[in-house]
């Protein structure tokens, strides 16, 4: 017995080791769009931030039976940011007693539009979900996203040249999910709301493979 356990250790870590190495980047810089720290140096709240996730998702590696770790972790990440963001209390909540440094690529908005931009156009999380996943109606969500999106538009950060409108471009579907097929010139339901195009500094790099545990 105790050398099945000791195995299924090895097994779980080895597993663990293998969806960090391919996952980690792109969920530090998540963390770190969020927290609004320059991506240049060390972003100590992000790392903060992210590990939690990380831990939580080790915690729970082997009942999720088929559940995609990333989408685990992200969710773990978002859900700390969004009790601590709801309140305006990130540092606090992330165990420090100071204001997030300025510069980051987010750092003109507030914490719930970080939030939400974050998950929406650099994670792609379908607006639905989003708003399930943080407790609020998706005609919030739409409008946070919305908000923030002309914020970034209006204020681009030092060094980025104000990117074109695309007005009507979807947001990217989440990774694993095919692009449905569409005729060209297929109109768009009139009740549905154009999904806000992704401003150029945020366009994500390709998600990784997360290893299924």
């Amino acid at each position: 017995m105790r050398e099945r356990r000791a195995a299924q250790e090895r097994r779980r870590a080895r597993e663990f080791e293998a969806f960090v190495a391919g996952a980690a980047g792109r969920l530090l810089r998540a963390a770190t769009l969020l927290t609004a720290e320059p991506e240049d140096r060390r972003a100590p709240d992000a790392e903060r931030l992210l590990t939690l996730a990380l831990a939580r998702t080790y915690a729970a590696w082997d009942r999720l039976r088929g559940e995609d770790p990333y989408d685990r972790t992200r969710q773990e990440m978002a859900a700390r940011f969004a009790h601590s963001a709801w309140r305006e209390r990130l540092p606090r909540a992330l165990g420090h007693g100071r204001r997030p440094p300025p510069g980051g690529l987010l750092g003109r908005l507030s914490p719930q539009e970080r939030l939400v931009l974050v998950l929406r156009l650099y994670e792609g999380v379908a607006e639905e979900q989003t708003a399930a996943q943080l407790g609020l109606p998706a005609e919030r969500v739409h409008t946070l996203c919305l908000r923030a999106v002309g914020h970034m538009r209006s204020n681009p950060p030092a060094g980025h040249a104000k990117a074109p409108v695309r007005g009507g471009a979807p947001a990217p579907e989440p990774v694993g999910v095919p692009d449905a097929p569409q005729a060209p010139d297929a109109p768009q339901a009139p009740d549905a709301p154009p999904a806000p195009s992704i401003p150029d500094p945020l366009l994500p790099a390709p998600h990784p493979e997360a290893a299924a545990p």
